[in-house]
């Protein structure tokens, strides 16, 4: 009997020390030759209207007019249409979905951080997307600005790069813009 306990607290012991790994073996990555391919599309942020593509979830009391479209720390969810070109009625070619919050008192230099799935639901790279999580110095238009890419799903997928953004037009007034993205995406 006392060798059947013996044998019952040895099952019991090693399965126990099997449950407590939580990974796997490490081995090399056999990755695939790295990739550039480079994109170029629009973003409708659209804020006003009976229809906006972006709406302000949160707004901090103390640090502006609540009258002002994107006052500092306002918080925005985006569910914004990426078109191959900058008219409201171009092809659609996917969405950019995420969140951007206002980051800066000074409405010159107007700066948002913000994260957002830039997904393609059409043609070639139907089903995949990139993904931004960097700081987008609005105010700092001479030009183009950048934006870092930092991973992607489905032919993006392990992603890196950047994303030069224009703006093709913006109403101060209501907050809506239409950008121009130029997008250099690393991929394997």
């Amino acid at each position: 009997m006392s060798l059947l306990i013996f044998a019952f607290c040895l099952t019991v012991t090693v399965t126990a020390h099997s449950d407590s790994n939580y990974y796997g073996t490490t081995k090399p990555a056999n990755m695939k030759q790295e990739k550039v391919t480079r994109l170029r599309f629009y973003l409708h942020d659209i804020i006003s209207g009976k229809n906006p593509s972006a709406v302000r979830i949160a707004h901090a009391n103390l640090t502006g007019s609540v009258d002002s479209a994107v006052g500092f720390g306002s918080l925005f969810a985006m569910d914004d249409p990426l078109t191959v070109g900058p008219v409201k009625d171009s092809k659609e070619i996917g969405n950019g979905r995420g969140m951007y919050v206002s980051g800066s008192k000074d409405i010159s230099k107007f700066t948002i951080v913000m994260y957002a799935d830039l997904a393609f639901t059409t043609g070639k790279f139907n089903g995949s997307s990139i993904s931004v999580f960097s700081r987008n110095p609005v105010a700092e238009e001479a030009g183009e600005r950048e934006i870092g890419i930092v991973g992607g799903r489905g032919a993006f997928r392990m992603a890196k790069g950047f994303v030069k953004i224009k703006t093709h037009q913006i109403d101060m007034k209501t907050g809506d813009a239409v950008l121009r993205y130029d997008a250099t995406v690393y991929h394997y």
